[in-house]
């Protein structure tokens, strides 16, 4: 005889940490991070959650300090919202690269995917940095969209690989988020061998930060 009352669903094997691939994610908040190693770059980060996984899963505690509160029902994360820092610069071939602009093109992408730009082009702003205070709170708690997340693998303290996560780059027919009601999906499919950067070892002499501006995901 065959039933189900015993059986338990693959909820609660699932890790409460988002990783690489295609997902289905919301927007909790946004922060605009200066970067350790440079005071003139920046990164866009993304605080998302997946959509509720449900059958026995345990997220993390919204408040790690409240130990009786609520708890994400989805996976959550921090995703940059590309691989690169955000910094005033000139590539090799010539094209010069603003930060600011680049921000700004940045946010303008992410409000059409969830059909907010006219909210956000009622956003005014003296600087960039109330910009971005006004963008986390015209972003967070979004409606669900698809992405598709890359991985840059890194070793802590402990000797355990984790991943940095980072939008994909998208390109001239792939898009790397995509509103999910799109009749016609350009999201770009993950693909491990492409999207997962390996960790590599490196000589103290030799070390160079994997995050070095190189170039401007909105520079088309």
């Amino acid at each position: 005889m065959f039933n189900t009352k015993n059986i338990k669903s693959d909820g609660g094997n699932a890790r409460p940490v988002i990783g690489a691939g295609n997902h289905k994610i919301k927007i909790n908040s946004i922060s605009f991070d200066q970067t350790p190693y440079d005071k003139e770059a920046y990164k866009i980060v993304l605080h998302v959650e997946t959509e509720p996984i449900g059958g026995g899963f345990q997220g993390f505690l919204v408040d790690k300090n409240n130990p009786n509160g609520p708890r994400y029902e989805g996976q959550v994360g921090r995703v940059r919202f590309q691989q690169y820092d955000y910094k005033d610069t000139v590539l090799p071939s010539g094209i010069e690269i603003k930060r600011d602009q680049s921000v700004l093109k940045s946010m303008v992408f992410l409000a059409e995917t969830l059909g907010i730009r006219d909210e956000l082009d009622s956003v005014e702003a003296t600087t960039l940095f109330e910009f971005m205070n006004a963008c986390n709170q015209l972003f967070s708690n979004s409606k669900f969209f698809n992405a598709c997340i890359c991985g840059r693998e890194w070793e802590n303290r402990e000797g355990y690989v984790n991943l940095d996560l980072f939008l994909a780059r998208r390109n001239k027919s792939e898009l790397q988020i995509e509103s999910c009601d799109v009749e016609n999906s350009r999201l770009i499919k993950f693909d491990a061998e492409k999207h997962i950067i390996k960790l590599k070892k490196k000589s103290v002499t030799s070390f160079e930060s994997a995050d070095k501006f190189t170039g401007d995901d909105f520079d088309l």
